[in-house]
């Protein structure tokens, strides 16, 4: 008779089990045992790998306390809303924009052509052309993308040229389901600090003149710039567009046609800087914007580099929007 010389694995300090007098081992507590005249398998079958699928969402696609989205987390709460302004956040444009082509039947929910005032839900598919977009709620615990951006002289911030002249967003790191949003603007032949963002709402509020966001420019001015008209400066110059002034202005030294200056500004518009020095007679030869907001164009940002923010800065940025809003200085004002 031939022996098994193969020793079963026993745990170190574990006697043995007592053999069953059928052959058998005894049903562990509360299990119920095989009937008698169940085959037993000569091999013990291996388990059933889990699924990777994952679980099946609602056929209209909304989304209630409690849905797995896309991702595969828990939705806890998923609050409708509307898509242009989901749009918008993402990236996309603004929400006239968004609103245009939502009329024109360029944006479906779903697979369905969405409508003005149509709400969304984070499991919402949202297209545009065919294109998957990668939406962002305002609840969303990550916040939008931005980005620093040393612009040189000599590119345009525009992706459409007549001209052809080179663009900034070519020098940006691509991107899928979304575009950058440029803040603001800086003439052909300015250079500096040029902000982006993913979010078209967090765009126009760093713009809007009620966020009252700090832009500072190093300058450098042909001809002399006397004390008088640095008061002009100060006090309001008549543009075209209406009166302006700057919030500071500090010399920075330097000598005859390499004469410097430091000057801030509370608003974007076209060509102003430049357009208030030609007022009191004196023509910029240099313009550099050194600062945007909590922003100050860092040393080691090179002409033509970018870099991303980490998402602790942009927090410190939404909490100095949140304290610039006109509520919360009206707020503070009655305190």
């Amino acid at each position: 008779m031939k022996t098994n010389k193969r020793t079963p694995f026993r745990a170190a300090g574990k006697p043995a089990e007592p053999d069953h007098p059928s052959g058998r081992k005894p049903a562990a507590p509360g299990r119920v045992p095989r009937q008698a005249h169940e085959e037993e398998p000569a091999v013990e079958s291996a388990p059933a790998p889990k699924s990777r699928r994952r679980p099946q969402l609602p056929a209209t696609g909304r989304a209630s306390r409690g849905t797995v989205a896309r991702s595969g987390k828990l939705v806890v709460e998923a609050k409708p809303e509307r898509l242009q302004k989901i749009l918008a956040q993402a990236g996309v444009g603004s929400r006239r924009e968004m609103e245009e082509w939502i009329s024109a039947g360029k944006v479906s929910v779903n697979g369905v052509v969405a409508t003005i005032g149509q709400s969304v839900v984070p499991t919402d598919k949202v297209k545009i052309g065919g294109r998957l977009i990668n939406i962002r709620f305002t609840g969303s615990s990550r916040p939008p993308r931005v980005l620093m951006y040393h612009k040189p002289e000599g590119e345009i911030v525009s992706r459409d040229d007549p001209d052809g002249r080179p663009s900034v967003f070519a020098a940006l790191p691509r991107m899928r389901g979304g575009r950058w949003i440029n803040v603001g603007r800086l003439d052909f032949n300015t250079s500096g600090l040029l902000l982006f963002t993913t979010s078209g709402d967090l765009a126009n509020r760093l713009m809007h003149p009620s966020s009252e966001l700090v832009r500072e420019y190093a300058v450098r001015v042909l001809g002399e710039l006397t004390l008088e008209a640095q008061q002009q400066l100060l006090h309001g110059v008549e543009l075209e567009d209406g009166r302006a002034n700057f919030g500071s202005l500090q010399d920075g030294g330097g000598e005859g046609a390499n004469h410097w200056y430091r000057v801030t500004i509370f608003e974007g518009r076209n060509r102003e800087v430049r357009r208030m020095f030609e007022a009191v007679g004196c023509t910029v030869s240099r313009l550099i914007r050194v600062r945007y907001g909590p922003f100050v164009l860092p040393p080691q940002l090179k002409r033509g580099m970018a870099r991303e923010l980490k998402e602790a800065e942009i927090k410190i940025l939404m909490r100095e929007l949140e304290n610039n809003s006109p509520g919360q200085r009206k707020a503070s004002d009655t305190a």
